[in-house]
């Protein structure tokens, strides 16, 4: 008898352990997926407008080849052509740069300077979160950087979010 309760107990308790990957993974997918700031998210011209006021935070992500995630902090410019957006960035030759010619992808993100606004939150909430792949075709990257500018990287914006 004392067998049968020790094997009762030990088979309930690997069930348990074997169930909390699952149950922390529903918890971290199901966080994942909210929208905490969606009425404060900038898209499109408003987007753009922002991130070109040169005022903010601005962080952009990169991984490299051997999966190691890049955070850094740089300034970086939007441009519209033919109703897409594009981030422009010019960057020196360091992690991100060897990171995004490796692979082409990344995320940035812009979040505007919280305002003193009665009422308003005391932290960041406006901006967006901004998954982009680099442009490769060449026209297109003349007709992006018409200036010339030597070193600027272009990438589409593929995808905005709200930043939370």
């Amino acid at each position: 008898m004392r067998n049968l309760l020790r094997t009762l107990l030990l088979s309930i308790l690997l069930l348990a352990a074997l169930s909390l990957p699952a149950l922390a993974e529903d918890a971290v997918s199901s966080a994942s997926v909210a929208d905490f700031y969606g009425d404060y998210a900038l898209t499109g011209d408003a987007l753009m407008d922002a991130i070109n006021s040169f005022s903010g935070c601005y962080l952009v992500t990169t991984v490299s080849p051997e999966g190691t995630p890049n955070t850094a902090y740089f300034i970086f410019a939007m441009v519209k052509h033919e109703d897409k957006y594009y981030l422009q960035l010019g960057l020196a030759e360091n992690q991100s740069k060897a990171n995004l010619t490796a692979n082409g992808e990344g995320i940035a993100i812009y979040a505007a300077n919280p305002t003193g606004e009665e009422g308003a939150k005391p932290y960041a909430v406006s901006g967006a979160r901004m998954w982009f792949k680099a442009v490769e075709d060449e026209a297109l990257l003349d007709a992006l950087n018409p200036s010339g500018r030597e070193g600027a990287m272009f990438f589409e914006v593929v995808e905005v979010r709200s930043l939370g």
